[in-house]
């Protein structure tokens, strides 16, 4: 009796054992990420590695999410948090950092990844002037529309991954190499598809595109809101569309959480194509595979309002690829 009870013992602490190493071997990084973009960058790093969170949807203002109390629970048991930076998030992240009480996502901590680094930011204010809208400090934190931009996000990611899990600093790195050389191949192919339109004027609803205006060679400085956050009004847009009809402006940009209605007045008084265009993987239905294929999605539709090839308009809206 005695000698079986023991064997059950060993049995039983030999499974605790295997369990225990078991758990330890499969343990993943528990990663936060504040909207989308990021979080589809920090997936194609991270891989199997990490388990991921998206605060944002992508169908909401980067500016204004709404911050549920529950955020603050994953924030609590997040091994790190991936933000933009640049004012991006600062009407609702620091809020829920605070209620967090999660020392490892603090300013300065290893995990807390601010994207923003090492980013040459645009639109840098010499001042601050509230009565010039919405503007923020650092400069525009709407950079990852230029797919330069995600090398140098994707890089970081990766090395904050490989600090906070060295293990798998091998995985992340081969991930980091396939995405970056992925990324380079769309970039030459948008870049040809843009180049016949050097200089043309495309109209956005708010200041979220000068990155890819600035990359792309393109010209998008007028925009449907008066002022950055500030609403349309009918005087403004009478405006808008005098300037349009005068250049033959060929498409408005707007994305999920903007006024389309006011998009498409514009639209039919001017000609111009209006563009359901979006920052973020799945902020357009059939785009959310990947910030690669969003943005793909996103110059072809450029191209086709410009005039482009039919080859430029061939997207698969089921599964947001390219044909």
């Amino acid at each position: 009796m005695i000698k079986e009870l023991n064997r059950q013992r060993k049995t039983l602490t030999g499974l605790l054992i295997l369990t225990a190493g078991c758990s330890v071997g499969t343990a993943k990084l528990n990663v936060v990420a504040t909207t989308p973009d990021f979080a589809a960058i920090a997936s194609a790093i991270g891989g199997e590695q990490v388990s991921l969170t998206t605060l944002a949807k992508p169908t909401e203002d980067p500016h204004f999410v709404d911050a549920k109390p529950s955020f603050s629970v994953k924030l609590n048991r997040a091994d790190a948090l991936i933000e933009g930076g640049a004012d991006l998030e600062i009407g609702w992240l620091p809020a829920l950092l605070d209620q967090s009480r999660n020392s490892r996502l603090a300013a300065g901590a290893m995990g807390r990844i601010a994207c923003s680094q090492g980013i040459e930011l645009l639109e840098v204010p010499s001042s601050l002037d509230r009565s010039k809208g919405d503007i923020h400090a650092a400069g525009n934190p709407h950079y990852l529309t230029d797919p330069t931009n995600a090398r140098i996000v994707a890089q970081h990611i990766a090395e904050s991954f490989s600090q906070l899990e060295p293990k798998s600093a091998a995985v992340f790195r081969a991930n980091l190499k396939r995405f970056t050389e992925q990324l380079d191949e769309r970039i030459a192919e948008w870049e040809k598809l843009l180049a016949p339109f050097k200089g043309q004027r495309v109209v956005a609803y708010h200041d979220s595109w000068p990155y890819f205006a600035h990359h792309f060679n393109l010209r998008i400085d007028l925009f449907l809101e008066p002022k950055p956050g500030i609403p349309p009004t009918p005087v403004h847009l009478a405006e808008v569309i005098t300037q349009m009809r005068s250049e033959h402006t060929r498409a408005i940009l707007v994305e999920p959480y903007q006024n389309r209605k006011t998009a498409q007045t514009v639209g039919a008084d001017t000609g111009a194509a209006v563009l359901d265009v979006s920052q973020f993987p799945g902020g357009v239905k059939g785009t959310d595979t990947s910030y690669i294929e969003q943005m793909d999605y996103d110059v072809r539709m450029v191209a086709k309002a410009l005039g482009g090839s039919k080859e430029a308009a061939q997207i698969d809206l089921k599964s947001g690829n390219a044909r």
